[in-house]
Parts: structure tokens; C-alpha cells; sequence
């Protein structure tokens, strides 16, 4: 009897200590693997979308993250994912990053290890031409009905200047233009650059950017960037190494004109912009 409990014992042991073995060597595992799994949405032009012709995932973000897995010599496969999905992916461990358009805010940094900057930008407001959908003034976006995805930045201010919220899943740009030209809701805050591109894209459309109510807030003044899982050091170092060097370069530049039509790698200063502190915490 006490032979067997020791060698029970002794078996626990050996399983324990593969277990932190494991356990201490996770941080690493990332940056070891020859194929990088990256959660995206799929349906945030011009960032992450499909090309309408060949329906091939492009963007940004995507050619971006291409251009930083052939400089590691490591293949890449995408996964599409609303916000939450994309972050619960990383969290858990089926994605080994996420981009997305994804500010470098505080709040994420508390969760997530994030990479250099490789965009900057500010805010803007998309509303109808006809009547401005009533806005005029930050004081106008009480009680008008404000489009995002759920847990956005963008949906959490808009429900703090006292807008009503109408949540998509995931969903690409000409439904939210849609919406709003029909009048379902009344403006859509988002990225200055991706709601003028959406606007080029789609000239009829009977919306316009409000001139004078350019914004930033306290979760997105550091940029844009790629979010990690807190223990992939390793991976988050090479990545930031190789956005050096595509800066250095000029690879990123070159990307960021294709898909922006501007060199949004470099900061730019616009005249009138307000900034908004964002109040609630949170995970995302």
C-alpha cells in the first residue's frame, strides 16, 4: 500500500511539474509558432473588408500584419470575429492577435499587451446632408439615435452626451449607411478617415462629416495598434521590431496610401478638435 501511494505520489509530481513547465514557457509559445492566427472582422472598410471583385480579405490592418509575418518568415491565417469576439479570441487563446482598427487606450492596456502605433487619426460625425439629422452641437446628440457596435468607445460616449443606443453585430459599412440615410438612426461616430473613405466609396449616399465637431478622447490619443495576450512578450517584441523596421523602410507608409489614400502612419494636427473624457472603465 505505501509502495503504491508513493508511486501515485511521485506520478503527481511529474504531472505537476509539466504543468508549470508549461505554464512558464506560455509567454513564448506564440512567438515560437510558424503560423500566426489573427482575429479581424472582415467588414471594416477600408481596415478589414473583402475585396468586392476577388472577395479576398484585404485592408490595412490585414496588409499590414502580412507585411510583419513575412519579415518573422511565419504564415498567417485570419479568423473574422465582431470586437468581442476578436478580444475574447486573444484572451483565450484561439487567436494569437487581433487587428481591427484598435485604439491604444488605457483600458485595453490594463487587459491586453498592445504593439507600437501603426496608424493615428481622430474622430469624426457622419450624418445626413439634408438636416445635419438635427446636430449642430455637441448639445444636439441628446436623445438622437447614435450607430456602433456594442462596447465601443464611440457607443459608451454617445450614451454619455445622453444619445439613445442602436447596436450592430458585426456588420459592414453600407448597412450602417443605410440606416442613417433612412433615417433609422441619426449619425454614426467613428474613425476620420474610414467615414471619408465610406463616403468616396459611395458618393450618393446623402451623408456628410460635420465640419466642426472633429474630436478625440482619452482611450484613443496614442493611435492604433495590434492587441497580444498579456503573456506573449516575445511575440508583441518581434511584431513591434518588424513595424520599425516597415517604418524605417517605408513599407508601412506605402500600405497606409494605398488603403488611405493618406500617410496615416505619421501624427496629423487638425485645428477645433475637442476631447472628450471617456468616464466608465472598461475591459475592451
Amino acid at each position: 500500500m505505501f509502495m503504491k501511494r508513493y508511486k501515485f505520489i511521485s506520478m503527481m509530481a511529474v504531472v505537476l511539474s509539466c504543468l508549470l513547465l508549461l505554464t512558464g514557457c506560455g509567454n513564448q509559445d506564440a512567438a515560437n509558432k510558424k503560423t500566426l492566427t489573427v482575429a479581424t472582422s472582415g467588414t471594416l472598410y477600408p481596415t478589414s473588408y473583402h475585396d468586392p471583385k476577388t472577395k479576398k480579405l484585404t485592408g490595412y490592418d490585414v496588409e499590414v500584419v502580412r507585411a510583419i509575418a513575412k519579415g518573422l518568415h511565419k504564415k498567417v491565417v485570419f479568423k473574422e470575429y465582431s470586437v468581442d469576439g476578436m478580444l475574447t479570441a486573444v484572451k483565450t487563446g484561439k487567436a494569437d492577435m487581433a487587428v481591427d482598427d484598435f485604439a491604444i487606450s488605457p483600458a485595453r492596456k490594463k487587459n491586453y499587451l498592445m504593439s507600437s502605433p501603426i496608424k493615428h487619426s481622430f474622430n469624426s460625425i457622419m450624418v445626413r446632408s439634408s438636416d445635419n439629422s438635427g446636430i449642430n452641437s455637441w448639445s444636439d446628440l441628446k436623445g438622437k439615435k447614435s450607430a456602433g457596435e456594442a462596447g465601443t468607445n464611440y457607443q459608451r460616449l454617445s450614451k454619455q452626451l445622453g444619445a439613445k443606443l442602436v447596436n450592430y453585430d458585426n456588420v459592414s459599412n453600407d448597412v450602417y449607411v443605410r440606416d442613417l440615410k433612412n433615417g433609422k438612426t441619426d449619425y454614426i461616430m467613428n474613425d476620420y478617415y474610414l467615414e471619408k473613405l465610406a463616403l468616396q466609396a459611395d458618393p450618393n449616399s446623402g451623408l456628410k462629416i460635420l465640419p466642426n465637431m472633429y474630436f478625440t478622447t482619452n482611450e484613443d490619443g496614442s493611435g492604433e495598434g495590434i492587441i497580444f495576450n498579456k503573456k506573449d512578450k516575445a511575440l508583441q517584441k518581434e511584431v513591434n521590431q518588424e513595424i520599425s523596421k516597415l517604418k524605417k523602410n517605408g513599407k508601412l507608409s506605402e500600405i497606409a496610401k494605398k488603403y488611405y489614400g493618406a500617410d496615416v502612419t505619421k501624427k496629423v494636427k487638425v485645428k477645433g478638435l475637442k476631447h472628450f473624457t471617456i468616464k466608465k472603465t472598461s475591459n475592451n
